[in-house]
């Protein structure tokens, strides 16, 4: 295991392998995985109202340059709609598959990433969080969370990497515009299921999206404005993940910890009451997200002081800090990664 907290987590070893179902029985046993139907009707529909509320200011403002506004105000619209998204990959707004697809897929229609994709990877992230070779999350080209991973860089890449810390938020601008290429790449390789239907709905949102933009504003102004729109929904969706895992410890290739601990000592939680819940998604409460996926956004607050009793008596440290102090932690952590390629080289002796 690697980083700056790695020795809190060795020193946090499971004692016994029932803890888990301990605190899962205590879960269920406070009603915390019962579904919550009326808090997702309000949410959806709160969303629903503010994105028809964005099109018609939008188509009421016409080709003009107050339209960047707009471009804000709907950069947070589709970050909360894919909030919702994420809820129905992990089944927490119905007890069916069924029904939590078909939200995930409507969602998926306005934000303009495959749902199939992001939940096959999302999946992939939460069976194996902060592990080397198995979370594709830790798996980025431009961004280096291990000194090991840092040295495998070449290029312009090693040079990113080297003052990573400082591009950090300049490169999650391109965040939003990279999901949906990657998007569009696994369903022209067939990587997601029914692979007509995230087609279709792929298709439908760019000439949708794109079609809106250009018929109601100019050439120039329609390009800036999906700049600014799709630039701050991606610096949105990055700062809504990075600060759950990134700067936590790194579990090594053949590193092994039971359930419990794998979740908890590789996961942020983020403090700062009802406002910070609204604006990052329930994503704050990363701790009981990970342990509980399927757990109703609403019920993680409920669980966390649950589930951080319960890991104080066991001794398993639980990591929790402010907005601000989990940036400030996230990008001490680059920069620490990205110090071996900065330091200069040693000249090399001349012969004899």
């Amino acid at each position: 295991m690697t980083g700056s907290t790695a020795s809190a987590a060795q020193s946090s070893k499971p004692r016994r392998g029932g803890d888990f179902g301990e605190l899962s029985r205590r879960v269920r046993g406070a009603g915390l995985l019962r579904r919550r139907y009326g808090y997702y009707a309000a949410r959806i529909t709160v969303n629903v109202v503010l994105l028809a509320g964005g099109g018609f200011v939008f188509v009421l403002l016409g080709d003009s340059w107050w339209q960047l506004l707009t471009a804000v105000l709907l950069a947070g619209v589709f970050t909360q709609f894919a909030f919702i998204g994420h809820d129905a990959g992990h089944r927490q707004i119905f007890g069916s598959r069924r029904g939590n697809d078909l939200v995930g897929y409507a969602h998926g229609v306005v934000t303009g990433i495959s749902y199939k994709w992001w939940v096959g990877k999302h999946n992939l992230h939460h069976a194996n969080p902060n592990h080397e070779d198995e979370d594709p999350d830790i798996e980025i080209p431009a961004l280096a969370f291990s000194v090991e991973q840092a040295r495998t860089k070449r290029g312009l890449l090693r040079w990113v990497v080297k003052y990573q810390a400082f591009l950090f938020f300049p490169l999650l601008l391109a965040e939003a515009v990279m999901l949906r290429i990657a998007s569009v790449q696994a369903v022209l390789r067939r990587e997601v299921k029914a692979t007509w239907l995230e087609a279709t709905l792929l298709a439908a949102h760019m000439v949708g999206y794109l079609g809106v933009v250009f018929l109601v504003l100019s050439p120039l102004k329609a390009i800036v404005f999906i700049v600014v729109h799709q630039g701050l929904m991606g610096v949105y969706l990055g700062c809504s993940f990075a600060p759950n895992h990134k700067g936590m410890p790194i579990l090594g290739k053949d590193e092994r910890l039971d359930y419990l601990r794998k979740q908890v000592l590789t996961s942020r939680n983020i403090l700062g009451g009802r406002w910070v819940d609204g604006l990052l998604g329930g994503l704050n409460y990363q701790i009981e997200h990970h342990l509980f996926p399927s757990m109703p956004r609403p019920n993680l607050r409920r669980a966390q002081p649950l589930v951080r009793e319960f890991c104080s008596r066991r001794g398993i440290s639980y990591s929790h800090c402010g907005l601000v102090a989990s940036y400030a932690q996230v990008l001490r952590h680059l920069h620490a990664v990205g110090a071996p390629l900065r330091r200069p080289r040693r000249p090399v002796p001349a012969p004899g």
